[in-house]
C-alpha cells in the first residue's frame, strides 16, 4: 500500500483553533498559568454523545483552547503550525476556517484580526509551499446580523490568490437557529463571488440537509454524511454539484456515528458525490488530514479509489486552474509508483 502521506491532496474543512497543535496549547496554558481539562492531556480523542449536552462538552472543551489565542503573535503562530502540518501530510492547499469575532478583543476589532490571518497566510505560502486561503465563518449561535457584518467583511479581502478570503460558511450546532435567518448574509457573500460553505447535514438529518441546500445555496457542504440517509436528496445534492467536506474522524468523536466503519463514505461515493475529506478539529479528535485517508482505506477503498478522492478534494478546492491541474498530475504520479506490496505499477 502506497504512502497516504504523500498522496497530492487538498484540505478544506479544518477550523482555525481546532487546527493548533497540542504542544502550542500546553504552551499557551503554561504561559497564562490555566490549567487544562485532562480530556486535553490524556492523549485520547474527545468522544461526546451526538445530543445537546455532547455538543455543549465539545463547546466548552474548544472555548478552552480558544480563550488562550490572544494575540497577533499566537494567530500567526497557528496559521504557519497548521500548514506545516499539511505539507507534511501531502496536502496542498488548506482553505482554513475562521470566524474572527473570536479574537478580535485583542487586536483591535475584526477588521485586524481577519488581516493578521490573511498576512499569515500569505507567509505560510511561501515558507511551506501549500497554498493557504481562508473561509470566514458565521456562527448559529450568534444573531443572524453579525453574520451579515461578517460576509461584508468577507468580501472586502475577497479574492482567489492564497492569503485572500474565497468562501463564507455557518458553522456551530445545526440545532441553533433558523438555517433562512443566515440567507441575507450568503446572498452578501455570493453576490461578490465568494462560494458559499456552510456545515450541515451532520447533527442533523436530510431534512436539514433540504433546508441548508435552500437557503444558503451551497458550492460545498461542511460534512453533509447524512445526506446519506435519503437517496434521492443525495442524488438532487451531486446533480447539483455540491460537495461534500467529509470528516470521518469527527463525526465518530461527536456521536454521529459509532466507529469509523459507519461513517456512510462508501455510499456517497457510489451515488456519484465529490469527496473532499477533512480533519475539522485535530486538536480535539487527535486525528489530522492522513488519518482520514486511512480511515477510507480501512473501509476497503484501494489506492485508486483514494487517489480519486484526493482529486476530488483538489477539484472541490477553490484554488486557479492552474495549480488544480499541476495537482491532479502529481496524484496520477503518486499512483503510478510502485506498490510496496505488489512491485511496479502496470
Amino acid at each position: 500500500m502506497r504512502d497516504l502521506a504523500t498522496l497530492p491532496k487538498a484540505h478544506l474543512h479544518l477550523h482555525f483553533t481546532g487546527s493548533m497543535r497540542l504542544d502550542t496549547l500546553v504552551d499557551l496554558a503554561q504561559a497564562s498559568r490555566t490549567r487544562l481539562p485532562s480530556s486535553f492531556i490524556d492523549g485520547d480523542p474527545l468522544r461526546v454523545p451526538a445530543d445537546h449536552r455532547g455538543w455543549f462538552r465539545f463547546q466548552r472543551a474548544y472555548d478552552t483552547a480558544r480563550h488562550l489565542v490572544t494575540s497577533e503573535e499566537v494567530m500567526r503562530r497557528i496559521v504557519l503550525e497548521a500548514a506545516l502540518d499539511d505539507a507534511a501530510e501531502g496536502s496542498r492547499r488548506l482553505e482554513i476556517q475562521v470566524d474572527p469575532t473570536s479574537y478580535a478583543p485583542f487586536v483591535g476589532g475584526i477588521t485586524p484580526a481577519l488581516e493578521i490571518i490573511l498576512d499569515a497566510a500569505r507567509q505560510a505560502t511561501v515558507l511551506t509551499g501549500v497554498e493557504v486561503a481562508v473561509v470566514v465563518a458565521a456562527s448559529r449561535i450568534r444573531h443572524p446580523l453579525d453574520a451579515r457584518t461578517l460576509a461584508r467583511l468577507a468580501v472586502r479581502y475577497a479574492g482567489d490568490e492564497p492569503g485572500s478570503v474565497v468562501g463564507f460558511g455557518l458553522s456551530n450546532d445545526e440545532r441553533a437557529g433558523d438555517t433562512a435567518s443566515w440567507g441575507p448574509a450568503f446572498r452578501i457573500a455570493r453576490r461578490a463571488g465568494l462560494a458559499s460553505l456552510p456545515h450541515g447535514g451532520e447533527l442533523l438529518g436530510p431534512e436539514h440537509v433540504r433546508d441548508v441546500v435552500n437557503a444558503l445555496g451551497p458550492t460545498r457542504l461542511g460534512h453533509g454524511v447524512r445526506t446519506s440517509e435519503d437517496p434521492a436528496l443525495l442524488d438532487a445534492v451531486v446533480a447539483a454539484g455540491i460537495s461534500l467536506e467529509v470528516c470521518p474522524a469527527s463525526n465518530v468523536s461527536l456521536g454521529v456515528y459509532r466507529e469509523s466503519g459507519d461513517v456512510p463514505l462508501g455510499t456517497l461515493l457510489a451515488h456519484g458525490a465529490q469527496v473532499a475529506l477533512g480533519a475539522d478539529d485535530p486538536l480535539l479528535f487527535r486525528s489530522r488530514l492522513t488519518a482520514q485517508y486511512e480511515i477510507a482505506r480501512s473501509l476497503g477503498l484501494d489506492d485508486a479509489a483514494l487517489a480519486e478522492l484526493a482529486r476530488g478534494s483538489v477539484r472541490a478546492s477553490l484554488a486557479s486552474a492552474a495549480s488544480k491541474a499541476r495537482w491532479l498530475a502529481e496524484v496520477d504520479a503518486w499512483l503510478k509508483t510502485p506498490d510496496p506490496a505488489t512491485g511496479p505499477a502496470a
